[in-house]
């Protein structure tokens, strides 16, 4: 082997570099002074110890390549800026350039280095190792004087130098061996304790839901409690207070004995009393079968001209009030399908109210049809004193009547806008109310206009773990479908669709046990469901919803017309044909 300093070089890759040596390798002692040569370059320059065994195991797979071909080569070691670059001019020979791209040497020396590169064209093999940034470095002279005080090395040197170099490897590997253990160790016992910790809180939760269904279980029972309450109470109070009603009637009615002024009053007094208690009693009997669920609506043709003019007649204002009772029906709309008798009482409840807090002015009866909804909307208007925003919807609310010094002067007992919300919803219909102080009220109901032809959908899957929404849905359903199935979750809807499959389905994403994407999933797949048209009813905006929906529905402030809506746009009509819309 034999050394020799060099000059500035220039390699292939146009990378230039100052040549700190150079060397020819002819036989196996070369190919052990050029790893020794690599790693002592390696050292000069500033590279870690495992890139200076790294680099020398480079050199000997290239120079076992080399010599095992019967060829030899010369090794030039450049320095440049940021890299070591040895390049290695390899002979002309027929076919050895192209069989050293493929060789197993070639390969383990491109893992060891940071590039590798053969150049068939200029004969060459390039192996470049970068340098470490920011580390000091003696400069090009000093390192070539280093290099020419080395002394030549046996093959026997070399031998003991890599079994040193391979135990200190082996060392390092058995060093990383236990830390992996002992960080295993750590994992696990974090793993542990974490499991631990999740089976306490899920045993936390199982405990929690089962006192929420205890709970839940001991509100249904008072809640039926009450209602037999009531409905016992009620019934129990009537017939005293239609005797003492029946009794006062005849003190005062023709036939009678004759009365002082003052014992007529107090006699009248007392029936007045107790027909305003036989009312209350009465709209507390109707309450407790209303939240029953006992509300049957029973639909028949309503002629809407003669039960407005019955309405007005009957809560005319007397002479002299400065209050005008109007009724208008529009020509389209002088007859529906509907329960005559609750639709009465809705009618007569809104007039009554309106009356009662407007004081001078006009309180109105509209009827008109909303043929975008095939919906019959009845608006009870007055220029009273109007209910403000924050109360519209919490005088629905059993027993609540808005404050202010008419009400104290007024009499009532709250039952009667939250009675007649749940006659309009038996009925499947909404009743909203709009309004300000001082500009009067409109109550707005809107019913599904019924004319007894028959509705488009023959079945209906409503697929929802909230009880009191699939109820509400139903309704509202009321008059559109002649079948409407329930599922608490999509396994029973899954069941549920397999004895009868749907129409339509209204599907909530949130359920227990199977959700409503899987749901849907699991419809596609099946080819007796997969064209069964879909509306994912579910929270806005929570979720990504799923492609198989054909439309989304909200559930905050859901309405029929919009529930009618996204039902005739999921089944790809313009409009609906039934006058149950």
């Amino acid at each position: 082997m034999r050394a020799e300093s060099g000059n500035t070089h220039r390699e292939a890759g146009n990378v230039n570099g100052d040549e700190l040596i150079r060397m020819h390798v002819r036989d196996e002692r070369d190919v052990f002074a050029m790893r020794k040569l690599g790693r002592e370059v390696a050292e000069a320059v500033g590279l870690e110890a495992q890139d200076q065994i790294r680099m020398a195991t480079a050199l000997s797979e290239i120079g076992r390549e080399v010599l095992g071909a019967s060829t030899e080569a010369s090794a030039v070691f450049l320095l440049g800026h940021d890299r070591l670059l040895v390049t290695l001019d390899l002979p002309a020979k027929a076919g050895f350039q192209s069989a050293l791209r493929s060789a197993d040497g070639v390969t383990l020396a491109g893992r060891l280095v940071d590039t590798i590169e053969l150049d068939p064209t200029r004969g060459t093999i390039s192996m470049l190792k970068r340098l470490p940034a920011g580390r000091p470095r003696p400069s090009v002279a000093e390192i070539r004087a280093k290099l020419a005080e080395l002394t030549p090395a046996t093959a026997l040197d070399e031998l003991r130098q890599q079994n040193r170099e391979l135990a200190a490897t082996l060392e390092e590997v058995m060093q990383l061996n236990a830390e992996l253990q002992e960080t295993n160790q750590g994992v696990l016992a974090l793993y542990n304790q974490l499991s631990e910790e999740l089976e306490e809180t899920n045993r936390g939760v199982v405990a929690l839901y089962a006192e929420l269904d205890e709970k839940s279980a001991q509100l249904r029972e008072a809640s039926a409690a009450k209602d037999r309450f009531w409905a016992t109470v009620s019934h129990e109070l009537r017939t005293p207070l239609n005797s003492i009603i029946g009794l006062v009637r005849l003190l005062v009615g023709p036939g009678g004995e004759p009365l002082a002024d003052e014992q007529l009053h107090q006699i009248q007094l007392i029936g007045s009393s107790a027909e305003t208690l036989l009312n209350l009693v009465s709209e507390l009997l109707d309450m407790a079968k209303a939240q029953a669920g006992r509300l049957d609506p029973q639909p028949a043709p309503v002629d809407l001209v003669a039960l407005a003019e019955r309405l007005r007649m009957t809560l005319h204002p007397t002479t002299g009030s400065r209050v005008s009772l109007t009724v208008r029906i529009a020509d389209d709309v002088v007859e529906m399908l509907a329960d005559e008798v609750m639709l009465t009482r809705v009618l007569r409840n809104l007039l009554a109210n309106a009356l009662k807090f407007t004081e001078e002015g006009e309180v109105g009866l509209d009827v008109s049809l909303d043929a975008a909804t095939h919906e019959v909307v009845f608006r009870v208007s007055d220029t009273g004193i109007g209910v403000p925003e924050e109360h519209q919807e919490r005088v629905f609310e059993e027993f609540y009547q808005v404050p202010g010094p008419l009400q104290v002067r007024a009499k009532g007992t709250g039952l009667g806008l939250p009675y007649a919300r749940r006659l309009v919803e038996a009925m499947g219909g909404t009743i909203r109310l709009t309004g300000a102080p001082g500009e009067g009220t409109t109550a707005t109901v809107r019913l599904p206009n019924r004319n007894g032809r028959m509705p488009v959908i023959d079945r209906v899957l409503v697929a929802d773990d909230d009880g009191e929404f699939r109820a509400t849905v139903q309704r509202m359903l009321s008059g559109v479908a002649v079948h409407i199935d329930e599922a608490s979750d999509g396994l029973a809807a899954l069941e549920a669709m397999a004895q009868n499959p749907p129409d339509l389905a209204l599907v909530d994403l949130l359920m227990p046990r199977l959700d409503g994407a899987a749901l849907l999933q699991r419809m596609a797949a099946d080819e007796r469901l997969r064209e069964v048209p879909v509306i994912v009813v579910t929270v806005a905006g929570s979720h990504q919803y799923p492609q198989e929906a054909r439309t989304v529905v909200p559930k905050q402030g859901l309405r029929r017309d919009g529930l009618l809506r996204a039902i005739r746009a999921a089944l790809g009509q313009d409009g609906p044909e039934d006058g149950g819309r």
